[in-house]
């Protein structure tokens, strides 16, 4: 596979979590199997991207993400 990277299905996309290992709180956005290697050899990982409250997303180690405290339910939408 020439690919740096796929998308993985998680059954926690879109919702609220927890990043375990620093504590922080945002939306999973996508989790992905990446080719993290900067040699020949391949070394493959999947990725949580959280979006945290500030707007800004963040990496973590897939096996990092629960559900935050509040369940894990979507945020709430936006009204214009």
């Amino acid at each position: 596979m020439t690919e740096r990277y796929e998308y993985v299905p998680h059954h926690l996309l879109r919702r609220r979590v927890r990043d375990v290992a620093s504590g922080t709180e945002g939306v999973l956005m996508a989790v992905i199997n990446e080719n993290v290697s900067d040699s020949a050899h391949h070394h493959w990982m999947e990725l949580a991207y959280i979006r945290a409250a500030s707007g800004l997303e963040f990496t973590t180690a897939v096996g990092n993400v629960e559900p935050a405290p509040d369940g894990g339910s979507p945020p709430a939408s936006r009204s214009a």
